[in-house]
């Protein structure tokens, strides 16, 4: 059995999402379009939140993806198949994993590169 590394895992994802730039994907949002940030909520008390953005940790992503899970977000599920869904962690990696894991259940999901780092970089809001 082949095993991968952490990096490895992102690097693999990566090659199978689209990236998009914080600023496009924030110019999407205004537009219509879902940001999905996968950050910890430790995170978004320390590091801010992205007004607008659904918070669905990492951890949880898949129960709430899911449309025939009782723990479903009718905000996210309602874009499968009939939105697009930019994802965002702290850097890109979470957001990479996120963002194949959506692509594979049917959403079509972008990675926003350099994450939240980036997003702040770009001048782009964040609140707290």
């Amino acid at each position: 059995m082949m095993t991968m590394t952490m990096k490895e895992l992102v690097e693999d994802a990566r090659r199978r999402v689209t990236a998009i730039s914080p600023a496009d994907a924030a110019g999407a949002a205004e537009k219509g379009d879902l940001v999905l940030d996968v950050r910890e909520p430790a995170e978004l008390d320390s590091d801010g939140r992205v007004p607008g953005a659904l918070h669905v940790p990492r951890g949880i992503l898949e129960t709430r993806a899911d449309a025939t899970a009782a723990t479903a977000v009718p905000e996210l599920t309602g874009l499968c198949g009939q939105g697009r869904v930019h994802v965002l962690c702290a850097s890109g990696g979470r957001a990479a994993l996120a963002a194949d894991t959506l692509r594979s259940m049917g959403y079509d999901a972008t990675l926003i590169e350099g994450g939240l780092a980036a997003w702040k970089a770009n001048g782009l809001p964040v609140e707290g």
